[in-house]
């Protein structure tokens, strides 16, 4: 059940892009991203704390019957609003990617694969890690989520607003080393570290976090044609598919491997250091 929910969502999510992105000008696609980003917030806010609460209370079934709902709504509102006229069809590779000629969408990819990719492993391996090291219930570290979305909410909202005026360096420079700070102090957690220091290390991590991917979310497309927006959809849908995978596979098998203090440094520090060095280069 949880693959075909997976490979649904994995389906439409460049299908979305690929429809809504040609309908705006470049330079109105950044307070598009934000918005489009905006309302996924509602999933890291909401699903942890719910989830856990579920389980908690009843069975980890209920995780899946919630979902029902909101899986039914959604497939309402495409039959209604959706165009189902077929559009002119040409000839393409499976993957394009002489797309990646385009530097902006070269390194949002980067960044995409060194920062939200790697949250996700935190997200993911992490959440549990936190609750074996601190003994939290598992609603109260799924909470630990709101925090993060919160300061989420606010980078993406400075991110659409601010993204034209200052480009993408400033604001992947400021991002990954908020991100790095929250990292820092999550290194510090034990089972006598106070609440605090958890939902400030998470709202660091989802302050810069965001700042990077609303960033990137918003270059990726600066460049790209109409025509060409189906296949850098899915070129970047798969990258992001593939750094979320790779975040909670690394820091699943540096856990096993090496001690726990050790595997998280190594794991959470590098990633943010690599696009901050690189945008100062790479980025206009």
């Amino acid at each position: 059940m949880a693959d075909a929910a997976g490979d649904g969502r994995r389906a439409v999510n460049p299908l979305g892009q690929a429809l809504t992105w040609p309908l705006f000008q470049p330079h109105e696609r950044a307070k598009l991203s934000a918005a489009v980003m905006l309302v996924g917030l509602l999933a890291p806010a909401c699903s942890p704390a719910i989830g856990g609460l579920l389980v908690g209370a009843f069975s980890w079934r209920w995780v899946f019957y919630a979902s029902l709902p909101v899986a039914l709504l959604t497939f309402v509102l495409a039959v209604r609003w959706l165009n189902d006229t077929p559009g002119p069809v040409r000839p393409t590779r499976f993957l394009s990617l002489s797309l990646l000629a385009d530097p902006l969408l070269r390194f949002a990819m980067l960044i995409y694969l060194c920062v939200p990719g790697m949250f996700i492993g935190v997200n993911v391996v992490g959440m549990y890690y936190l609750q074996r090291v601190t003994g939290m219930a598992p609603g109260a570290i799924g909470a630990l989520m709101v925090p993060w979305s919160l300061a989420s909410f606010a980078a993406i909202t400075f991110t659409g607003r601010y993204f034209n005026r200052f480009g993408p360096r400033p604001l992947v420079v400021i991002g990954c080393l908020l991100q790095a700070m929250g990292i820092m102090l999550l290194l510090k957690i034990d089972a006598d570290s106070p609440l605090a220091l958890l939902i400030l290390a998470f709202t660091l991590m989802g302050g810069g976090g965001s700042l990077c991917s609303s960033t990137a979310q918003s270059s990726a497309f600066l460049h790209t044609p109409a025509e060409e927006m189906p296949d850098a959809s899915a070129l970047w849908n798969l990258n992001r598919q593939l750094s979320f995978f790779a975040g909670s596979a690394l820091l699943a098998l540096l856990l096993r491997v090496f001690p726990p203090a050790y595997a998280w440094q190594g794991y959470l520090l590098a990633p943010p250091s690599l696009p901050c060095c690189r945008c100062c280069f790479a980025c206009g």
